[in-house]
């Protein structure tokens, strides 16, 4: 049993087939296999059960499954820790998430972890999902995604931070400023900015919309958080946004927000692969934001 077995065995546990693995890992589909084969040969168990779609892992699987995955992303780190003692670093903590949160949900806690640890790194990665962020999880090119939380993941552990509640951004001379609160019938009339196409805040607002009954008009366009507020306080539409906690309407040319509870908050957190198997600075880092 040798550690590429376990990673091979885990990723096909999370695809569920064998030729993705082999696309995955430039290799043929009877190389993925022989991996699975040895383990079970090792086990004397089935891991593995084939069906018309793909495979999944068997109960036994599952076992071991569970302890490959606590047991390498343990490994990963350590390994990790060691290249950088040996190469004199401090350390390094990989996060991984949208290109506008850094700035909503961050901005405290950076300057204060660079104060208490000025030897360890800070490396962000962009992603546009929170699809991607996982993806960069479980390929291990980062430590720690903040994401819009939503279904368990294989793999991955998620921990909410708080619910954001939703408003509407409108230029200060829209007659909707003046509304105390935005209901489900405003919410079909309004000249609405998507958020990006693969977004959770995007399905989860969708998914509201169908649960209110609304159908509002064709996006005017599509943007980030961020420009979106530009978009709205130029006239070009209403954006439906998450009560970010650095949404700076305090000039009083600023646009203005207005609630919008008939909307369900929006979860927002952390996701790791093992929350055991983070380094003693990422645990601290994740702690700060929080």
């Amino acid at each position: 049993m040798t550690l590429d077995d376990l990673r091979v065995f885990v990723a096909v546990c999370e695809a569920g087939s064998l030729s993705a693995v082999a696309r995955t890992l430039s290799c043929t589909q009877s190389a993925v296999s022989q991996h699975v084969k040895r383990l079970e040969r090792e086990t004397g168990l089935a891991l593995v059960e084939r069906h018309a779609r793909g495979v999944s892992p068997t109960a036994a699987g599952r076992v071991l499954y569970e302890a490959a995955l606590g047991g390498i992303a343990a490994l990963d780190t350590a390994l990790r820790r060691l290249g950088d003692l040996r190469e004199g670093r401090g350390g390094t903590v990989r996060i991984t998430t949208g290109g506008v949160t850094v700035r909503h949900f961050m901005a405290e806690a950076i300057p204060e972890f660079r104060r208490r640890h000025p030897d360890v790194s800070l490396e962000f990665r962009s992603a546009h999902s929170a699809r991607r962020c996982v993806e960069q999880l479980l390929d291990g090119r980062a430590d720690l995604a903040w994401i819009t939380l939503g279904e368990e993941v294989p793999g991955v552990e998620q921990r909410p931070v708080f619910d954001l509640p939703w408003v509407l951004v409108v230029r200060a001379d829209d007659p909707l400023a003046r509304r105390t609160s935005i209901g489900p019938e405003t919410l079909a009339e309004i000249r609405y900015i998507a958020h990006p196409e693969n977004s959770a805040s995007r399905r989860r607002l969708e998914e509201d919309f169908i649960r209110l009954g609304v159908r509002p008009p064709e996006p005017v366009g599509v943007a980030d958080w961020d420009t979106a507020v530009l978009l709205a306080e130029l006239g070009a539409g209403h954006a439906v946004l998450p009560a970010l906690p650095r949404l700076d309407l305090s000039a009083a040319s600023a646009p203005v927000a207005v609630p919008i509870p008939a909307l369900t908050p929006l979860p927002v957190g952390w996701a790791v692969r093992r929350w055991s198997a983070l380094s003693p600075a990422a645990a601290e880092f994740a702690a700060l934001v929080t």
